[in-house]
């Protein structure tokens, strides 16, 4: 809980230590003919070459076995002494298997050379760890997010969780602020009028102490009142947790985290697991960049017909709320004249059913551009630059307006569970023809049933709405 999973880290590392195996291999073969001075090792005249592949083959194997042993996962290195030790077994299987590989397929490859590539690898893998750890050490108050938690319950249990949370050794926990429902109005009152006191009281708490973090650690007697709570702070963007010394629960999306101790029951399980956003991550980033630079000079020609059309700004920054609530600028081409946000009010209309429509086919906003690049969804493209920076994936729910956000009902708010996309299963369903707000069933689809080949789906599903236009305005 007070050390977050972070997925560009992983893929850093991943990309950093498949570096250094690779430097090993050309640094050590050149290095060899350094050794025909030794007595015990055979002379060579220049130095070694070995089958390109290798350079491919070793450094994958490395990654991979690394990646079994659970380098990777920061949760369980988060201690210098357990990551090195960690490493250090990963780097003696991988040794074994690449030992392996050159014996069934390249035997001519020298053995001084081999236990020279290991040993170089395993050193520049251990070394560029220490440096980092050094970096975040010495720049921690920006690089680590300092976690403020707060305990509701009621005392003395809560001041032992507070003790033990204070004891802990983590170096990111800031401050530990308790709120004691023992005194506190409404809570005694019957539900949903006390619910809602409790609600607004809570809520207030996590604004002043600006929480990362709440615990809530109820006896058994008081169980009933979790779910009260966790509701009403669905809409806020931190982790909520349940001690589990004080009640059972049987619910779903929830994950269980050790943290000083303190068996804890998290409400908020992310709908990716760490693997998955990782190889998810990778992808939109290697995507992203071929994207970038195959549509590069698209980018400038949509630019360029903006700037001619209406004049500056070129570009567009909404905000939108991402994953978990928190909010971000969305980038866009600018499709709309200047003052579009101050004319939002001709256009919107309640319907039949009483939902919100922002979002009509011929508004009278767009310009004569916006509307060639909304019909090719070309006004997107520099939405990459958001999924390079991770505010964003390539599939994924769309980013929603947040005083549409601050609407939704409780079931709608789950499309906020996973990072929100370019496109998406709602989106090559029919695009603008159904508002988002009023159709997340196909978004909590895709959170259900999320899988690496239902983003490709998408994909491939999305070249071809794009390219028939369908429900685009």
């Amino acid at each position: 809980m007070l050390r977050r999973f972070s997925t560009n880290f992983v893929i850093f590392s991943i990309l950093v230590d498949g570096a250094a195996v690779f430097a090993a291999l050309k640094l050590m073969s050149r290095f060899r003919i350094l050794m025909n001075q030794l007595p015990f090792i055979a002379t060579i005249p220049g130095a070694v070459q070995y089958p390109l592949w290798l350079d491919i083959v070793f450094p994958l194997v490395w990654v991979a076995i690394l990646a079994a042993f659970s380098i990777y996962d920061a949760k369980r290195n988060f201690k210098a002494v357990d990551e090195l030790t960690a490493l250090s077994n990963a780097a003696f299987v991988a040794a074994i298997s690449q030992a392996g590989i050159l014996f069934l397929t390249f035997r001519e490859f020298s053995r001084a050379l081999f236990l020279l590539v290991v040993l170089c690898a395993y050193v520049l893998c251990i070394l560029w760890r220490l440096v980092f750890r050094l970096i975040f050490r010495m720049r921690k108050e920006t690089l680590n997010q300092r976690q403020r938690v707060l305990v509701v319950g009621f005392s003395p249990e809560i001041v032992i969780i507070e003790k033990k949370l204070l004891a802990s050794l983590s170096t990111n926990l800031e401050q530990v602020e308790l709120l004691d429902m023992n005194s506190q109005d409404g809570f005694h009152e019957e539900r949903p009028e006390g619910a809602k006191k409790v609600g607004e009281l809570v809520r207030d708490e996590v604004r002043r102490v600006n929480a990362t973090d709440v615990i809530i650690a109820f006896p058994r007697r008081e169980s009933g009142w979790i779910g009260a709570i966790a509701s009403c702070l669905e809409d806020l963007p931190l982790g909520v947790w349940v001690a589990m010394d004080y009640v059972d629960l049987s619910l779903g999306r929830t994950y269980v985290e050790n943290m000083a101790g303190i068996p804890l029951v998290g409400l908020r399980a992310p709908a990716l697991d760490d693997y998955s956003r990782v190889i998810k991550r990778g992808l939109d980033i290697i995507l992203s960049l071929f994207a970038l630079l195959l549509f590069s000079p698209l980018l400038l020609l949509a630019g360029l017909l903006v700037l001619v059309d209406s004049g500056k700004p070129v570009f567009f920054r909404q905000k939108r709320v991402g994953e978990n609530g928190r909010i971000f600028s969305m980038l866009k081409f600018r499709t709309m004249v200047k003052e579009a946000e101050t004319l939002r009010g001709q256009v919107e209309r309640v319907d039949e059913n009483g939902n919100l429509i922002h979002k009509t086919r011929n508004d009278p906003r767009v310009t004569t551009v916006g509307r060639f690049l909304r019909r090719f969804s070309l006004d997107e493209l520099p939405q990459l630059i958001n999924v390079i920076k991770g505010e964003m994936s390539l599939v994924g729910p769309r980013p929603e307006l947040p005083y549409l956000v601050e609407n939704y009902e409780h079931w709608q708010r789950k499309r906020l569970a996973v990072p929100p996309g370019i496109t998406g299963w709602w989106q090559v369903k029919g695009r603008s023809d159904r508002m988002m707000h009023l159709h997340t069933e196909d978004d909590i689809y895709y959170v259900e049933n999320y899988s690496i080949w239902l983003d490709f789906r998408i994909l491939i599903r999305t070249i071809w709405v794009v390219i028939f236009g369908k429900g685009a305005y």
